[in-house]
């Protein structure tokens, strides 16, 4: 889902993205005694290309792609950001910017809102999920051919500017106008926490930002209020984020002087991490789950509580990056990804994975993880050349675990493929869960509470037909045996995505788990 001023929805590209960005240390200005004033070759060549060259060319980009080659040599995670990139994913991990708070879907030419922030700008103005955005400070917006890059700019900008929205509220010709101001919106790294059952607690963790153990914490509280005695952690698809991020929600499950992680490299002497004695979840059973694409981060909050036997982690074998990243700044709002240590394990172990096939290899290795069908068979799994050898590294109680791959679960769960088959993500990419609920289902949705729609709601057959008709105007060819196999699924993730845009994060995760399979295997864990 397309969103200019809201939480960022968890599309594969980003996720994907989030992985090679991987773990930061901190955020740096680029040092100023590093010479840039022409005497190295890579200078000398631009301003070659810059003054003599054919053409007119754009030098910034050469300049740009020239040293992200660079980076790409010495590693797939050192690399070069241009600067909206840069701004991009440091307003992910930092937990927000400055603009009006919404998410939205562009539906035929018209903004629709889809989700309103909890406490940002507009939901203070009275901003609603279904107003369709009809002008903006007294100009047409609605059918003005609008981009995800021109919502941006009209929503983000100062603070305390003025936004004046004209909208049209869901079922309604009557126009109404918001006034909103434009402030801090904070981007939550916390998906979802409730309730499994009444001892059993969920957290869904999206990324290692700096406002995640605030979150936590606060999640902690909550659940234990509701009864809360032992919690299954969701960081599948989690990138990675802050090293400090990782090491202090470690600290909420560990006791004092617990060795968390600890990172070296050649121009970095070793640190240590210990965990202290001020978490909030010391002794409650924990499961973990991950998957191929929890990384970085993620990997070492499953490794060190793998290592210390604090707890199950069940899933699939996970990313398996094991570096460091600090990040440079350039005055132009670029920045550098610099890879600068390892980290290791409570028990010692990198799990990083070979990269000595060169950076196209080690990105498609994922693929080759299927094509093996590793996803879908521990035994698969194990056969993997850092998991076939002998292992010299244990846990606390005498566990082989194995390094140089990634941080393999205590118990596997397989792949589901009807889950993530190619017309689910047809149906996703094109929106078309959102569109439908947007068009169709607003008046079936206002006869629920969230708690009588996840237990009595059921998407039937009569209106799974009505969805792929109406996605067949967009989708022109669609298999049956497609179809067919993707059927049950489908009335789910329709389900998922109703609960989500009247109720939020939480009730689509509620949504989706109930019928998961990792989570239920968690459970039966704890």
């Amino acid at each position: 889902m397309k969103r200019a001023a809201g939480i960022i929805f968890r599309s594969v590209i980003l996720l994907l993205l989030g992985v090679f960005i991987g773990i930061l240390v901190t955020n740096k200005d680029l040092n100023t005694n590093i010479s840039f004033d022409g005497k190295d070759k890579v200078s000398r060549v631009l301003d070659l290309v810059r003054h003599n060259y054919v053409d007119s060319v754009d030098v910034d980009s050469i300049e740009g792609s020239t040293v992200n080659n660079l980076l790409q040599n010495l590693d797939p995670h050192s690399l070069y950001l241009p600067a909206q990139q840069a701004s991009s994913i440091n307003e992910r991990l930092e937990g927000g910017f400055t603009g009006i708070g919404v998410e939205y879907i562009l539906l035929r030419d018209t903004l629709i809102i889809t989700q309103v922030s909890a406490n940002g700008p507009a939901a203070k103005a009275g901003v609603l999920p279904g107003d369709r955005v009809i002008e903006i400070d007294h100009k047409n917006f609605s059918g003005t051919h609008l981009t995800v890059s021109k919502v941006s700019k009209v929503f983000r900008g100062v603070k305390d500017s003025q936004l004046l929205m004209a909208v049209m509220p869901a079922g309604s010709k009557t126009t109404k106008f918001y006034n909103v101001k434009r402030d801090h919106v904070d981007l939550s790294s916390m998906d979802a926490a409730y309730m499994l059952n009444p001892v059993t607690g969920y957290i869904k963790i999206s990324k290692f930002a700096s406002t995640t153990d605030a979150d936590f914490r606060k999640a902690l509280i909550k659940l234990k209020i509701e009864g809360m005695k032992q919690l299954v952690l969701d960081i599948r698809g989690n990138g990675g984020g802050y090293l400090n991020t990782a090491t202090a929600l470690a600290d909420e499950f560990l006791t004092k002087k617990q060795l968390i992680v600890y990172t070296k490299g050649v121009h970095d002497p070793r640190t240590d991490y210990f965990a202290t004695d001020s978490g909030n979840f010391q002794n409650g059973k924990l499961a973990v789950l991950i998957d191929e694409y929890s990384a970085s981060a993620s990997e070492i909050l499953a490794g060190a509580l793998q290592d210390l036997d604090r707890a199950v982690i069940v899933g699939r074998r996970s990313f398996g990056k094991g570096l460091v990243q600090e990040q440079f700044a350039f005055p132009d709002g670029s920045a550098v990804n610099l890879t600068i240590a390892r980290y290791y394990t409570p028990s010692g172990r990198s799990i990083q994975k070979s990269y000595s096939a060169g950076v196209e290899s080690y990105r498609n290795e994922l693929a080759q993880r299927m094509r093996k069908g590793e996803l879908f068979s521990e035994e698969n799994s194990l056969r993997d050349s850092a998991f076939n050898q002998p292992s010299k590294f244990h846990t606390s109680n005498g566990r082989k675990v194995f390094s140089g791959g990634g941080i393999m679960p205590d118990i596997f769960v397989p792949a589901d493929t009807t889950q993530n088959t190619y017309m689910i993500r047809e149906l996703s990419n094109q929106q078309l869960f959102s569109a439908y609920v947007i068009d169709r289902m607003q008046p079936t949705l206002k006869r629920y509470t969230s708690d009588d729609f996840f237990k009595n709601y059921i998407v039937t057959d009569n209106d799974f037909g009505n969805f792929i008709q109406y996605a067949s105007k967009t989708i022109k060819h669609m298999a049956p045996s497609e179809l067919l196999a993707s059927k049950e699924n489908i009335k789910i993730v329709l389900k998922a995505f109703a609960a989500r845009f009247k109720w939020g994060d939480e009730a689509y995760f509620k949504t989706i788990n109930a019928n998961d399979v990792a989570v239920k295997k968690a459970v039966e864990a704890l």
